[in-house]
């Protein structure tokens, strides 16, 4: 199933959500230039500075420091959600980072909004994430590999400038669903606008 919404009032960024299913086929709606770059383009005045290398800290120091079921567990990093950003779940062979054909058409329209001039002097974090079957440790290096594997199709397929991009693996720790944590919607990757390039 297919879905996307605008998230609430205080973001007002688009979400977009493709769900799927490892190995399984689904059909992905075609989103307009002008949709994604409205998602990513809503910068608020009080948007904080968030870099790849502390988000992948905050990852790793989440999954080592808090056990106990996934909605009981203390949000990642709240700052994440003032940022301008779109949520796509990309397909994947199963347990792999090989992206499937059909999401390419989706990674397409992102590179399209990516290269608008309204988006160009930006720097974008990608983040992979999972639901919570497999180990913390496997879920947050499958993501990792994910989130690289989207990046490298941006740069090379889409000729997005890899200076633009980082890649970050969530694993399981920013559920899009806690209450129902192996839930399709968790496996999804998140782009995240995190202001302009320097």
């Amino acid at each position: 199933m297919t879905w996307f919404a605008v998230r609430g009032a205080s973001l007002a960024a688009l979400v977009l959500c493709l769900t799927a299913i490892g190995g399984g086929a689904s059909a992905q709606t075609d989103l307009s230039n002008a949709q994604i770059v409205q998602g990513l383009q809503n910068l608020t005045q009080d948007a904080p500075a968030v870099t790849a290398a502390s988000l992948r800290q905050a990852a790793l120091d989440r999954a080592t420091m808090h056990s106990g079921p996934a909605s009981q567990r203390p949000p990642l990093a709240i700052q994440l959600d003032k940022l301008a950003q779109i949520n796509v779940q990309i397909q994947f062979k199963l347990n792999s980072a090989i992206i499937l054909p059909e999401s390419y058409a989706t990674i397409g329209s992102v590179a399209d909004a990516l290269h608008n001039p309204v988006l160009l002097g930006y720097k974008f974090i990608i983040t992979g994430n999972t639901d919570t079957t497999g180990t913390r440790q496997t879920n947050l290096k499958l993501s990792q590999e994910r989130a690289d594997a989207v990046m490298e199709a941006l740069t090379t397929t889409f000729n997005v400038n890899p200076a633009r991009l980082e890649a970050v693996g969530l694993g399981e720790e920013a559920l899009l669903d806690s209450k129902n944590s192996e839930n399709p919607i968790n496996r999804r990757v998140q782009i995240f606008n995190v202001g302009p390039l320097r």
